[in-house]
């Protein structure tokens, strides 16, 4: 197969894990014999200081031209420390998704056995779990009407009928190719958005009878995410409440770090990790690569690549098996990895492999 990848590695660590993305990728189309063409483009802090505009039209006409974007993180502290900054990295990841029509957000959560113990939570809530949060992407607060001077401020959470229901339309399809069950979060008792969400899952329930379907208030889902996260298969919910919900869930997994994403919509479809650009640990061969490996192998499953991603999937479970793991999942007493060393180890599994 041949593909055509745009490659946003954007700010802080996000160079680091990319390169062991890529390099990923490109054993897996070495082994198979693919064809995977790769391109680079700025975004983030970085194309800020370099051209003025978080998310120049030059990166989107590369990532318009190309079959899949992987992308790392954006996010700088210059930025975060400075609430009156004008335009800011995040302005560029918000303005890629909207322009790129990228208004379903997949988030798998699942543990690792030999990982468990890096989680707060206790080893049996956690065996088992196994579910997926969708969120909507280009909608509500982070995108409506918008107002702020020294005294006054707000956001507006606007949804319209088209974008629920194409967003719960993805959420149905995924759980009857699951479990076939869906939890629809959401806050209908307060807040008016939340009630036209529920009225139109309610409408759309007919239309997918193999679905079991029931709705939870995101504070409700919020506590039961990480004291019974084995009840959930599907989650369906809004921007705001996905963006908190599906970081709680690194509770589950022991670690941000291995957590991937995809974003899915009208034009190229996005793979990413979770976590954010850890400015503070930049260039310091510390951070965590798998989640943006992982999220490689969902690039290839995207593109019926089942068994190169499956293989990818088989080296990362091997490595974190073998005890080769960054900093802030290694055993105690384990021997010391960086970025690099488990990037190349999951390379050297791939290329091994029969």
């Amino acid at each position: 197969m041949k593909l055509r990848i745009a490659v946003l590695p954007g700010d802080g660590i996000g160079p680091e894990i990319m390169r062991e993305g890529v390099a990923v990728m490109k054993a897996i189309a070495s082994k198979f014999n693919h064809e995977f063409d790769f391109e680079e483009a700025i975004c983030g802090a970085h194309a800020i200081d370099a051209v003025g505009d978080p998310y120049p039209a030059a990166t989107h006409e590369v990532c318009m031209k190309a079959d899949a974007v992987l992308f790392a993180a954006v996010g700088d502290l210059r930025f975060d420390n400075n609430p009156t900054a004008k335009v800011r990295p995040e302005t560029g990841l918000l303005a890629m998704r909207k322009q790129l029509g990228l208004f379903a957000n997949i988030r798998p959560v699942a543990t690792f056995p030999c990982l468990l113990h890096k989680s707060p939570l206790k080893d049996e809530l956690l065996r088992g779990a196994d579910f997926v949060v969708i969120r909507e992407l280009t909608g509500g607060m982070y995108f409506g009407e918008k107002y702020q001077d020294n005294d006054r401020a707000y956001d507006t959470d606007l949804y319209t009928r088209p974008e629920i229901e194409r967003i719960l339309k993805v959420a149905f399809e995924m759980a009857m190719g699951r479990r076939g069950h869906l939890t629809v979060v959401d806050k209908a008792n307060v807040l008016a958005s939340s009630r036209l969400w529920r009225q139109i899952a309610k409408e759309m329930e007919p239309l997918y009878p193999q679905v079991h379907t029931d709705y939870m208030f995101i504070d409700n889902a919020s506590m039961r995410v990480l004291t019974e996260p084995t009840f959930f298969d599907v989650i369906v919910t809004e921007n705001t409440f996905g963006d908190i919900l599906t970081d709680e869930t690194s509770c589950i997994t022991g670690s941000m770090g291995l957590q991937p994403s995809a974003s899915l919509g009208e034009h190229t479809p996005l793979f990413e990790p979770v976590h954010g650009s850890w400015p503070q640990a930049a260039g310091q061969n510390l951070a965590n690569p798998l989640a943006q490996i992982l999220s490689a192998a969902m690039l290839l499953e995207h593109f019926g690549l089942k068994t190169e991603g499956a293989l990818v999937r088989e080296a990362v479970n091997a490595s974190l098996d073998a005890n080769v793991r960054t900093p802030e999942i290694q055993v105690e007493g384990g021997a010391k990895y960086g970025t690099r060393e488990v990037g190349q180890w999951i390379v050297d599994y791939i290329e091994k492999s029969k």
